[in-house]
C-alpha cells in the first residue's frame, strides 16, 4: 500500500506579490486551472494500490487545505498541523507516525505540495518501478533528467546501477549544494548528476529506523509532540510545546546524506518546481514575441516578458526579459535574471510590519471571503462573501461597531436577542460589545458591504462564542 505525503507547508516567498504568507502558492493556480495543491492530487489518480494522502501543512492553512480537497471530490486520511515550521524531516516523521499508528507499515510517497509535472503516465511509472526498491528496506529518491545547466537546484550524483539490467535504479553517490554556472554545465555535460526532486519513496519504518539512527533528537521531538496531539474530524493537531522544541532540518541533511541504502530512480517527466517568476515564465505559453501574458495586459515593442494582471489594465511599451505582476494592493516589477531576489521584498516588507508580506486584500476563511476596499483612522470598508450554508461564529468586539448593507443574497442575522433576515438592499447595525453572527441560509453566495467604525479596527479584536470550525476564544 501506497500513502501519499503532502507536504504543504511552504510560504513561496519568491513568487510574491502573488503568494503569501497566508495564501502562498501552492494553494494558487499558477500553471493550470487546478491549484498547485490538486494538481498534485489529481496526478496520483492511476497509482496502484494508492491509499488516502496524509496532509502536513502549517495549522493556519488549515481550512484552505480542506477547502481545496472539497473543490476536487477529495479527501486525505488526516491533515497534520504544524504549529511551526521546522522543514521536511520532522514533517515527514509526523506522517510516519500516523501512518504506523494505525497498525501499518505502508509505503510512504513524499512529494511537494508546489511542483509541477506534466508528464504524469511518466511520473507514476517511475514510482512503480520504485516500490520494489522501498519494499526492499531502501530509501528511495527521484532524480530530475536535466534539461539545462540550472544553478537554482541541488543536484545529485548517481552511482553504480541497483538491479538487473533493466532496473533504471542507481545507487546515491552524493547530494550536491546548488552549483555555479561553470560547475552546472559541467554536470549536465557529464551525465552523472540529476536534479534533486525533494520527492521520496520509502517505508515508513524504514524511515523512522533511519532518523531513530541519525537525528534521534527530531524523532524524539516529533514522538512527544505527536503523543500529546489532539484531534478533531480530519485535523491532527501536534503539541506546540514538542514540535517546537525541535531542530529544523531537511530529509537530506537529516538522513539521505548519511544513509547507505539510498538509491535514485532517474524521472524524466518536464518537472518544475516553480521556485521563481523566470520558472513560471520557462513552462507557460508565449506569444509571438516570447511574452507570457495573463489577465488584462497590452504590450507594445515588449519581449520576453512574464505579464500578470489580477485586477486592472497592466500596460508594457519597450520592456525586455522582465516580470511584471500586479495585484491589487501591489506590483512588481524584476529582471528575469534577478527573480530569486524578490524574498528580499517580502523580508523587507515583515521587517517594516507591513501587511502585504502575509495577506492579499482579499482574504480567504473557512465561511468565505472578505476583501478590504477603504481604510482610514476610525473607519473601514469590506466587501464580504459568505458561501451557502456557512457560517461566522457568534462573536463580539471590543473596539469597533459594523454596519451590514446585503448586496446580494440572504443573510441571517443575529444581534443580541434578536434573530432577523435581510434581502437585498437592506442593511442593520451592529453596535459595539454586542454579541453577533451572519449566516447565509441560501443556495446562492451572500455579498454584503461592511462598514467598520472604531478606535481599533484590527482583525484580533474579536472574541468567539460559537464557531463551527473550531476557532474558539479571542
Amino acid at each position: 500500500m501506497i500513502v501519499p505525503v503532502i507536504m504543504s507547508g511552504g510560504a513561496g516567498t519568491r513568487l510574491w506579490p502573488l503568494s503569501r504568507e497566508l495564501y502562498p502558492k501552492q494553494f494558487l493556480p499558477l500553471a493550470e486551472e487546478r491549484t498547485m495543491l490538486q494538481a498534485t492530487l489529481s496526478r496520483l489518480d492511476g497509482l496502484p494500490e494508492q491509499a488516502l494522502p496524509l496532509i502536513v501543512c502549517n495549522e493556519q492553512h488549515r481550512f484552505l487545505v480542506a477547502e481545496q480537497l472539497r473543490q476536487i471530490s477529495s479527501s486525505a486520511a488526516a491533515i497534520i498541523l504544524e504549529p511551526v515550521g521546522r522543514n521536511t524531516a520532522p514533517a515527514v516523521a509526523v506522517a510516519a507516525l500516523q501512518a504506523v499508528a494505525e497498525g501499518a507499515d505502508p509505503l510512504l510517497l513524499v512529494l511537494a505540495a508546489d511542483h509541477v509535472i506534466p508528464r504524469a503516465d511518466i511520473f507514476r511509472e517511475t514510482v512503480q518501478a520504485a516500490v520494489a526498491h522501498a519494499e526492499a528496506g531502501r530509501l528511495v529518491t527521484f532524480g530530475i533528467v536535466p534539461t539545462m545547466p540550472e544553478t537554482g537546484y541541488g543536484y545529485i550524483r548517481g552511482g553504480a546501477r541497483v538491479g538487473g539490467d533493466k532496473d533504471t535504479a542507481l545507487a546515491v553517490a552524493a547530494f550536491v549544494e546548488k552549483p555555479d554556472l561553470v560547475t552546472a554545465q559541467s554536470y549536465l555535460a557529464s551525465g552523472d548528476y540529476f536534479w534533486n526532486s525533494g520527492m521520496f519513496l520509502f517505508k515508513a519504518s524504514t524511515y523512522l529506523e533511519a532518523l531513530a539512527g541519525f537525528a534521534p533528537d527530531i524523532l524524539a521531538a516529533c514522538r512527544r509532540s505527536f503523543t500529546g496531539a489532539s484531534r478533531d474530524l480530519d485535523f491532527v493537531r501536534l503539541e506546540a510545546a514538542a514540535f517546537s522544541t525541535c531542530r529544523s532540518d531537511s530529509i537530506d541533511y537529516a538522513v539521505m546524506e548519511k544513509a547507505d541504502n539510498g538509491v535514485m530512480l532517474p524521472l524524466a517527466a518536464d518537472w518544475s518546481d516553480v521556485g521563481s517568476w523566470s520558472a513560471l515564465w520557462e513552462i507557460g505559453s508565449k506569444d509571438a514575441a516570447g511574452n507570457h501574458v495573463e489577465g488584462d495586459v497590452l504590450a507594445v515593442a515588449t519581449s520576453g516578458c512574464y505579464l500578470k494582471a489580477s485586477s486592472r489594465l497592466l500596460a508594457a511599451v519597450g520592456l525586455e526579459d522582465l516580470v511584471v505582476v500586479e495585484t491589487a494592493d501591489a506590483v512588481m516589477v524584476a529582471h528575469r535574471d534577478k527573480v530569486q531576489e524578490v524574498k528580499k521584498i517580502v523580508e523587507a516588507l515583515k521587517a517594516a510590519g507591513r501587511s502585504e508580506a502575509v495577506v492579499h486584500r482579499r482574504a480567504s476563511r473557512p465561511w468565505g471571503s472578505y476583501e478590504c476596499i477603504d481604510k482610514e483612522g476610525r473607519f473601514q470598508v469590506k466587501r464580504i462573501t459568505v458561501n451557502p450554508g456557512a457560517s461566522l461564529s457568534l462573536q463580539l468586539h471590543h473596539h469597533r461597531a459594523e454596519h451590514w448593507i446585503v448586496v446580494h443574497g440572504t443573510a441571517r442575522i443575529t444581534c443580541g436577542d434578536e434573530i432577523f433576515t435581510l434581502g437585498e438592499n437592506q442593511s442593520t447595525y451592529i453596535p459595539l460589545g454586542v454579541v453577533h453572527r451572519l449566516e447565509n441560509p441560501g443556495k446562492i453566495p451572500l455579498e454584503l458591504i461592511e462598514v467598520q467604525s472604531g478606535s481599533y479596527l484590527g482583525e484580533d479584536d474579536i472574541v468567539r462564542f460559537d464557531d463551527q470550525y473550531g476557532r474558539q476564544g479571542q
